[in-house]
């Protein structure tokens, strides 16, 4: 069976929303699992997303605060993986970029539950382009294009991952995690 979701509009976000479905995961407590950043980490824009995210490293606080998941863990063949999305449909649709809120919460599921491993930031290509002629930049960062089709299933999309809540040999940028796996489901 094969899903095609596109988000052009108002609309298609609702239609997101009403897919996202919540996820009862036990309160985690236990904040083990967060590894600290070094040094050599863009401190800034990595710092910040930690302020703005620590409320949602137990999953229930984000399904709380509207989001839900996405299309389930993924992996790529050689590249690691990102995690589950947790969306929030009302942040895609605005077309805004805020340090402060990301439109994805990405988690990592382990046997103790998910985990919170990252952000993503996302805005559609055909709403951005409406009133701006170059790619969104969030503090320095400029976000990648995602054309379509794509195997989302998704209109064209701009997209940034910051790695802030789990280190990322490979930058705290890049798309894929080597350090975070779809294997504990």
């Amino acid at each position: 069976m094969s899903t095609t979701i596109r988000i052009v509009s108002s609309a298609s976000v609702l239609a997101i929303a009403g897919l996202l479905l919540a996820v009862d995961t036990p309160a985690q407590d236990d904040h083990s699992h967060l590894i600290a950043h070094d040094s050599a980490a863009p401190a800034k824009l990595v710092q910040k997303v930690r302020d703005a995210t620590k409320q949602f490293v137990n999953v229930n606080a984000a399904t709380a605060a509207g989001y839900g998941p996405f299309l389930g863990c993924v992996t790529g063949p050689d590249h690691g993986a990102m995690g589950i999305h947790y969306v929030n449909g009302d942040l895609v649709g605005d077309g805004q970029i805020d340090a402060t809120k990301p439109e994805a919460l990405i988690y990592e599921p382990t046997p103790d539950g998910l985990k919170l491993v990252g952000v993503e930031f996302i805005v559609d290509a055909a709403t951005w382009a409406q009133s701006h002629t170059a790619p969104p930049v969030l503090e320095g960062q400029v976000f990648q294009l995602v054309n379509s089709p794509n195997r989302y299933g998704l209109a064209a999309f701009y997209e940034l991952h910051v790695w802030a809540w789990r280190d990322n040999p490979n930058g705290s940028f890049v798309d894929w995690n080597t350090r975070v796996s779809c294997e504990g489901q």
